[in-house]
């Protein structure tokens, strides 16, 4: 496992920048790897990204107004398209004589919009996650959110790749008691973006937000699924079956809890993250209340996890350069750091020879 306790950024990457509905009628700023962003749309509905800093005296774009032309500065008026070009520069004759900011990639896909804060020529599309669930809302009807997490983006990940802390931490919600943790079966499985690990606990207690769900009323077979794909992004899967049903060779029964999560960890500072979540429900898939129900206990437990992280972190920064030990338990952690490492090194070779 890395030395490191503060993860660097990864520039040459795709990382979420907001939700779709987050980026409206007003100019949103957000930080993202130390950067101050300012994401709009256009006259056309077009999500753009471009620094939050006004060419002409540095004032944040986001202090001004979205226009159809783009986005004024409210301080002078100058107005900068999607593309980072003034496209209109009140007071000048001759109007823009070549004045810019610069823009950020963007793409918008599955209600995230993804920003690319490295070489635009590097931008490569296909290199964005897909998450066919937040297509399907018939069968994954979903809710998701945004939380500033006051953390490295790394010690989120480590969090979600190290289940072992759920029966401590989240007894209320999808915890069941550490002991029952202690004895769950996990695969470990290096991928060529990451890692991914299969951990089954059977013939256990169910959580509470698994008996709300489906009124489970005996143990229970549980699952999890969980894959890192780097630098930032975690995809889960989610469910438990009654004993006896066999859930080990069907997972995909009636009557099972069955849930996808999407967990996003974009770094804002060296010691901050975004965390942008979605929870989509596969059981009672007709009941508005299944989701809210669903959503308000993850989002509990999310927020159990933040004032660990918090305290984590403030631990770290009394003395970064100290190494984070390691557990049997933490074979996926270091799996992730690992995979994160290999793609650290391959951005600094892509940054150094961009500088030569």
């Amino acid at each position: 496992m890395t030395d490191r306790a503060l993860e660097p950024f990864v520039w040459n990457a795709w990382h979420v920048a907001a939700w779709s509905h987050e980026i409206q009628d007003a100019p949103l700023a957000r930080t993202i790897l130390g950067e101050p962003v300012a994401l709009f749309r256009d006259g056309e509905g077009r999500a753009a990204a471009l620094e939050d800093r006004c060419c002409h005296r540095a004032a944040p774009l986001t202090q001004g107004q979205v226009t159809p032309e783009g986005l004024e500065c409210g301080y002078h008026g100058m107005v900068f398209d999607g593309t980072g070009a003034c496209v209109s520069n009140p007071g000048e004759e001759g109007g823009p004589t070549g004045y810019f900011v610069r823009s950020f990639p963007i793409v918008e896909k599955q209600h995230f919009v993804w920003i690319w804060m490295g070489d635009p020529a590097l931008a490569d599309e296909s290199k964005i996650i897909d998450y066919p669930y937040h297509d399907d809302t018939q069968k994954w009807p979903f809710k998701y959110a945004v939380i500033p997490m006051p953390c490295n983006y790394m010690l989120l990940v480590d969090n979600l790749m190290d289940l072992s802390h759920l029966g401590f931490v989240h007894n209320r919600t999808v915890g069941a008691g550490g002991s029952t943790h202690t004895r769950a079966i996990q695969e470990n499985v290096p991928t060529d973006t990451g890692t991914r690990f299969e951990r089954w606990i059977l013939d256990c207690p169910p959580p509470p937000t698994f008996t709300k769900a489906v009124g489970f009323k005996t143990n229970i077979d549980r699952w999890s699924d969980f894959e890192y794909v780097a630098p930032g992004t975690v995809l889960q899967w989610t469910g438990a079956l009654e004993i006896g049903r066999g859930a080990q060779e069907n997972r995909d029964q009636d009557g099972a809890f069955c849930v996808r999560l999407y967990h996003g960890a974009t770094p804002e500072t060296e010691s901050t993250c975004h965390y942008f979540w979605s929870v989509a429900n596969g059981y009672r898939q007709d009941d508005p209340q299944a989701g809210e129900g669903l959503f308000v206990d993850i989002a509990a437990t999310f927020h159990e996890d933040k004032v660990f992280l918090e305290t984590q972190q403030a631990m770290i920064m009394r003395e970064p350069n100290r190494p984070l030990s390691t557990r049997s338990q933490d074979k996926a952690v270091v799996l992730a750091r690992r995979a994160l490492d290999r793609m650290i090194e391959e951005d600094g070779a892509v940054v150094a020879s961009a500088t030569e």
